[in-house]
Formats: C-alpha cells, sequence, structure tokens
C-alpha cells in the first residue's frame, strides 16, 4: 500500500513536471537563433569600439610606458574581442550553409521529379507522332473522337514545354544557390584563418608585454633607453627587404618606398598605407601557393571559368605572356585540405583578373569578350606609359593598389585610412563587420610604423 502511494506520488509528479516543459525548456527557431546572434554580434561590436577609442586616446598622449602597456592591453582585449565576434559570425555562417544545402539539396530533388515527369511527356509525345494521319483517319473513330486526340496532343505539347520551362528554371535556380553557398564557404575559411592569426598575434603581444616588464622593471627610464635602442637606423632600412606577393619575391625597402611614393604622388594615397596593405596581405597571404591558369585542385580549373579566365586571356594576348605558364594564386584550403573558392590572383597587389580590368582598360564587348582599350588604361595613363599596365610589374602593381585604396575613400585621416583598408579585405558590405576590424587595425599599426620608417630613411 505504502509503495502504491509513492509511485502515485511520483507520477503525479512526473505528468506535472510535463506540462511545465513547454514553458521551462522551449526549442529556438530559426528566426530567433537569427536575432540571438545578430545581438550578440551588436553587443561584442560595441565593446570593441570602446576599446578602440580607448587605444586612440593612449595613442594620442605622449610615448611613455604606461601608456604604451594602457594600448598593448586594449590591442588585446580588442583582438580577444574580434575572435569572439569572429566565433559568432562564423556560427552565423556555418548556419546559414546548412540553409543552403538544404535548398540545393530540395532542389535537386525537383530536378529529379522535373526530369522524370519530362522524360514521360516525350514519350507520349513519341506515341502520338508514331501515328501517321491516314492511320487516325481510317481507324474507327468518329471525328468528335479525332479532334479530342488532337486536343490531347496538344496538352501534351504544352506540357513538354512547361515541363522545360520549369526545369530550365530549377537548374539556374541551382546555379545560383550553389555559387551563394561557396561565396558562404569562403567567407567561414577567410575568418577560421584569421581565428588562427589574431590568436598568434595574441600570444605575441602578451610576450612583448612580459618582455617589456622584464627589461625594464617597470622604471620609465628604462623602457625610454629600450625604444631608442629598438629605433632603426637610416643604414638598416636600407638593407633591409620589403616582401611581395604574386612571384615578386622580396625587394629592397628603399626601393618599395620610391614605388609608393610613386604612387602617392599619382593618386593622392599615403605611401604608408600603400605600403602597410602590401606588407598586411603578403603576412596573411603566405599560404596562397602557387599555380597556373590550367591547374585543377579538386577536380576543377583553379581560375574561376566565366569571371577570371576570359579577362586573364585577354591580358596575356595583351601583354604578350603565356597564360598556361604564368604564375597565378592558388585556391583557399581548409585545415583538412579540401579547397574553397577560386585562385587566380596576379602579381603583387594579387588582383583576380576581373578586377585589374577596371584599372588595366579591359572592358567587355556586346559579345562578352574582353578587348582592351588604351584610353581606359588608368595605370598606363598614370605612368604615361607606352604599354598597357601589367600586374606583374611592381610600380604598375603598386599603383593599383593605389588606386583601389582610393576609390575605397582613403584621404590620409586614421578613420578612412581604416575604412579603405577594411573595404580592401572585405568589400563595402563587410567594411563595418566588427568580426573583420582586426584587419584594419593591423593595417593602421603597420602604416604608423612604416611612416617613421620612411622619414628615418629620408633623414639618412
Amino acid at each position: 500500500m505504502v509503495y502504491l502511494l509513492i509511485m502515485q506520488k511520483v507520477t503525479a509528479l512526473f505528468l506535472s513536471l510535463l506540462l511545465l516543459m513547454p514553458y521551462v525548456v522551449s526549442a529556438e527557431t530559426p528566426a530567433e537563433r537569427r536575432a540571438r546572434l545578430e545581438a550578440q554580434l551588436q553587443q561584442v561590436e560595441r565593446q570593441i569600439l570602446n576599446q578602440r577609442v580607448l587605444v586612440e586616446q593612449k595613442q594620442r598622449e605622449r610615448q611613455s610606458l604606461e601608456r604604451d602597456l594602457a594600448i598593448i592591453d586594449s590591442e588585446i582585449k580588442e583582438a580577444q574581442l574580434g575572435i569572439q565576434a569572429r566565433a559568432v559570425a562564423i556560427e552565423q555562417l556555418s548556419e546559414q550553409i546548412s540553409e543552403k544545402e538544404e535548398i540545393i539539396e530540395i532542389l535537386n530533388e525537383r530536378l529529379e521529379k522535373q526530369r522524370t515527369s519530362l522524360a514521360e511527356l516525350i514519350r507520349q509525345t513519341q506515341a502520338i507522332d508514331d501515328f501517321s494521319l491516314a492511320e487516325i483517319l481510317l481507324s474507327n473513330k468518329n471525328f468528335s473522337e479525332f479532334f479530342t486526340d488532337v486536343e490531347s496532343f496538344r496538352a501534351v505539347k504544352n506540357g513538354l514545354n512547361n515541363s522545360l520551362s520549369a526545369l530550365t528554371e530549377i537548374k539556374q535556380d541551382t546555379q545560383r544557390q550553389k555559387a551563394s553557398l561557396e561565396q558562404k564557404q569562403i567567407e567561414e575559411a577567410k575568418m577560421k584563418r584569421a581565428q588562427e592569426i589574431e590568436k598568434a598575434n595574441i600570444e605575441a603581444q602578451e610576450a612583448e608585454k612580459a618582455r617589456i616588464l622584464k627589461v625594464t622593471k617597470g622604471q620609465e627610464e628604462a623602457y625610454q633607453t629600450l625604444l631608442e635602442a629598438q629605433q632603426k637606423t637610416a643604414a638598416q632600412l636600407k638593407a633591409q627587404l620589403f616582401q611581395l606577393l604574386g612571384g615578386g619575391g622580396a625587394i629592397p625597402f628603399p626601393e618599395a618606398v620610391r614605388l609608393a611614393q610613386v604612387a602617392e604622388r599619382l593618386t593622392g594615397t599615403p605611401a604608408s598605407l600603400i605600403l602597410a596593405i602590401l606588407e598586411q596581405e603578403s603576412y596573411y597571404g603566405r599560404n596562397i601557393g602557387s599555380c597556373t591558369m590550367g591547374d585543377v585542385s579538386a577536380g576543377r580549373d583553379i581560375m574561376h571559368p566565366t569571371r577570371d579566365k576570359p579577362a586573364f586571356l585577354a591580358i596575356a594576348k595583351e601583354l604578350g605572356f603565356n597564360p598556361a605558364t604564368q604564375q597565378v594564386s592558388c585556391p583557399l584550403r581548409r585545415s583538412d585540405g579540401s579547397r574553397i573558392g577560386w585562385g587566380g590572383a596576379m602579381g603583387p597587389s594579387q588582383f583576380i583578373p576581373s578586377t585589374w580590368a577596371i584599372y588595366g582598360g579591359f572592358q567587355k564587348d556586346a559579345s562578352g569578350n574582353y578587348r582592351y582599350v588604351a584610353s581606359q588604361d588608368a595605370i598606363r595613363t598614370l605612368l604615361r606609359k607606352s604599354t598597357p599596365g601589367n600586374p606583374y610589374s611592381n610600380q604598375d602593381a603598386f599603383l593599383a593598389t593605389a588606386l583601389l585604396l582610393r576609390d575605397n575613400g582613403a584621404n590620409g585621416s586614421y578613420s578612412a585610412d581604416r575604412l579603405a583598408a577594411l573595404r580592401y579585405y572585405a568589400g563595402w558590405g563587410g567594411a563595418t563587420r566588427p568580426e573583420n576590424a582586426f584587419y584594419g587595425n593591423g593595417v593602421m599599426k603597420r602604416k604608423a610604423r612604416l611612416e617613421g620608417e620612411i622619414r628615418t630613411l629620408a633623414g639618412g
């Protein structure tokens, strides 16, 4: 009896908990999940902005041990927040990728059903076509039945046309969804790569802070002595090399400065910003590898067949190089080695052919083919050359970088140059996203250092 009473109470308690569960635990809808992630991203963005303001305020103060340690702390905090932001953004992208994959699966099912329906309509059409007019007239059918068959034939024909139209539409929609999916995967891969780099940067900053404290023992005088010892002399800068991507290798730092200053004079884009972008691109692009147009990766050409290959062939023809052997970048790869997106970027500025075409004077004609128009070649015009702009020429590549930064809004001010750098990296749509802030911050740190090095070089 006691056992029965206990079991009745346990059952009642269990049932009451079941009734309460819908109010306590509720499944998150896709819309709620998107809203939650976006709210998290906005919250982190506000925190990143606060840290950036602190850094900018500190940078205006006189250089001291206290100031520089505070800047390092703020930069570490901002980088950590950036990692949080990218983690949320990667989660958003993962969800969008899953949604795209589901849509593509549904479209593939629709495509298969439409093909089956189309095959049946074709069989019906063939069966009707197999009967001659004489056979129909000599049959036992009366005229009303004959005209009914004719209408059936027309209905089948119309169904065939509609099915073909639907099939074409589904195929086009599938291609659009696949292209969108691929772009999302590229963004995700870039962010994951950025996470790895930023984690390494944070470790380096923390190590630098520990080194400063160890050497100076917290004494301002010792810190000023350390700063003086770290300043590069003009002789050291003259012997320094500047690394370039795209097979450009390393060139003497004074030569890089000269090329950037020519580009600055022609475009107004600061030489230090041009060098900062090229230096950072070289740092982030160390694993892009070297490929040629005809290389195959994961069963596909490395260069986008419709966006870039026609432009690349036109550039090769105009400049006289062999497109089959000319070096271009390889596609991005995930940590497991699988491929993401397309390669094909050219020279030190790593412009893809379709982007180089904008500044190099290559325009599409009515047939969709690229043709060279010398008067539209901004690089040739500005440098007063007698030959087309060449993405594999260092001077031309530096100028192209300057032109793109200028068109992105660079004007020498901190905020405009930082935004231009972000647009260079993430496009206009992604430039204000908090998960990309690290790129603009990195460029501006490099720009500040390079400004000092250019002054030192000029004074030596």
